[in-house]
């Protein structure tokens, strides 16, 4: 067994999961640890550090914080590490002067099944786009993004109902094992890679916007639902209510759907005493988590023992 140095390169807190994994290992040394820079965050403007700041100050790590990757400085500080292996989870793309100078080599882990859903929000559009499955992939890193030669992969179930943030700590756990068995192959020099095949049918985890976020009340019940339940919690599925002269900008956190034949226009909302549903191709969709301009996250009948909406309401 080669024993390993690693620095580790990650910033949210999906990153620390895996971090932490390796650390309880006892097995391998950390030798540094790399995130992003702090920056102000909310209202105040205060400093923020990221996830994987506050831990890694917690374990007493080595810490370095680059806002440039090939710069001089740190490059000399990132080689005095003497690292032999960099495992990288959820941080930016590598300049090839940073993951070609270990000796064996810089390892990423991704929340896909690779090739499918390379990019920024692998996790989002796997249930958006109605999988029944997805999976983690560690894969050495080459000249593009999350295209290098795969090291493992392993499975999971989506289930019908899972939002993002349920399935981001599903696959917390399995990158956890995905990685802690990555080191274990190159630690034992096991490591037997599989180059990634191009298809015209590979599925894309294009970057978040504001545009791919707004629901779309003339598509059917399940590509709404599936929308609503891939972007939350985070960034969230936006649309407008407009009830007379009002008109709010409304994020949708939880919703179920009712598949039910009815003749009302699609965007129609109907309200209840404690009920909120919009009428879509297919159905109704049932809102059970919401938020409007100025008020915190709330439940429907919460937001009904403050508001209350007229029979000409639309949802757009």
């Amino acid at each position: 067994m080669k024993p390993l140095r690693i620095v580790f390169m990650g910033t949210p807190e999906f990153a620390v999961g895996i971090l932490d994994a390796i650390i309880n290992e006892n097995k391998y040394e950390v030798a540094g640890v790399i995130t992003a820079p702090d920056k102000p965050a909310g209202r105040g403007q205060k400093i923020k550090y990221s996830a994987v700041k506050e831990y890694a100050l917690e374990k007493g790590l080595r810490l370095l914080q680059p806002t440039n990757l090939k710069n001089e400085d740190f490059l000399n500080e990132l080689c005095s590490l003497n690292a032999n292996l960099q495992v990288v989870v959820a941080f930016r793309m590598l300049p090839a002067v940073v993951w070609q100078m270990p000796e064996l080599g810089t390892f990423n882990l991704h929340a896909s099944l690779l090739p499918n859903y390379r990019g920024a929000a692998p996790i989002n559009w796997a249930i958006i786009n109605g999988e029944t499955k997805t999976g983690v992939t560690t894969f050495f890193i080459d000249d593009k993004i999350d295209t290098g030669a795969m090291i493992l992969n392993k499975e999971i179930e989506i289930t019908p109902t899972e939002s993002a943030g349920e399935l981001h700590d599903k696959l917390m756990h399995l990158g956890c094992e995905a990685v802690v068995e990555t080191l274990e192959l190159i630690s034992g020099g096991k490591v037997h890679t599989t180059i990634q095949n191009d298809t015209p049918e590979i599925k894309t985890a294009y970057k978040l916007d504001r545009e791919n976020c707004k629901i779309d009340f003339s598509k059917d019940i399940d590509t709404i639902y599936n929308l609503i339940r891939g972007l939350s919690p985070y960034p969230s599925a936006y649309c407008n209510f407009k009830d007379g002269d009002n008109e709010w900008n409304v994020k949708i956190y939880e919703a179920e759907k009712v598949e039910e034949l009815h003749n009302i226009s699609a965007g129609t909302v109907v309200t209840a005493k404690k009920e909120i549903k919009i009428a879509v191709l297919g159905g109704f969709l049932v809102l059970k988590s919401l938020q409007f301009p100025g008020k915190k996250r709330m439940t429907t009948q919460e937001l009904l023992n403050g508001m209350s909406f007229s029979e000409q309401t639309k949802a757009f």
